[in-house]
């Protein structure tokens, strides 16, 4: 049985940035980034706070039970070099039925890199993935 979900919840996530993570390597999608800087891209951080988020609800899920995000409201401060670790640290400040909101602080070894909330939702996994089937209409 999975432990109970609680307000307080805290987690946190430390990688080494790669140089897939950095902003030139977005240019195989989207052109215009291949003259950017490498540093962390800003795309990034953002799945770098979903996966610490994910982390940090997989002791709490039940079988069959996933979670998906439905908003980032996320500032992206300082720039993190390719090589330079960087750290997200996620606490659940809000949990009303299936909707969650985590408050977010990340850094790098050096400085505050980004700040703000993150929310997500309980799914169960087999009725969205039958809907997201009757949407693409297969």
């Amino acid at each position: 049985m999975a432990p109970t979900l609680h307000v307080g919840l805290k987690h946190s996530e430390t990688i080494t940035i790669p140089a897939g993570l950095a902003v030139p390597e977005m240019a195989d999608r989207f052109p215009g980034f291949a003259e950017m800087p490498p540093v962390f891209a800003t795309a990034y951080l953002v799945a770098f706070v979903e996966w610490t988020c994910l982390r940090a609800l997989a002791p709490y899920l039940q079988p069959g039970q996933r979670s998906v995000g439905t908003r980032v409201e996320l500032t992206h401060d300082a720039a993190t070099p390719v090589g330079m670790r960087a750290t997200a640290e996620v606490e659940l400040v809000a949990f009303d039925g299936r909707k969650l909101r985590f408050k977010v602080a990340c850094r790098d070894e050096r400085d505050p890199i980004g700040s703000g909330y993150h929310d997500r939702f309980l799914i169960d996994e087999a009725k969205f993935l039958k809907k997201l089937a009757e949407k693409s209409g297969a």
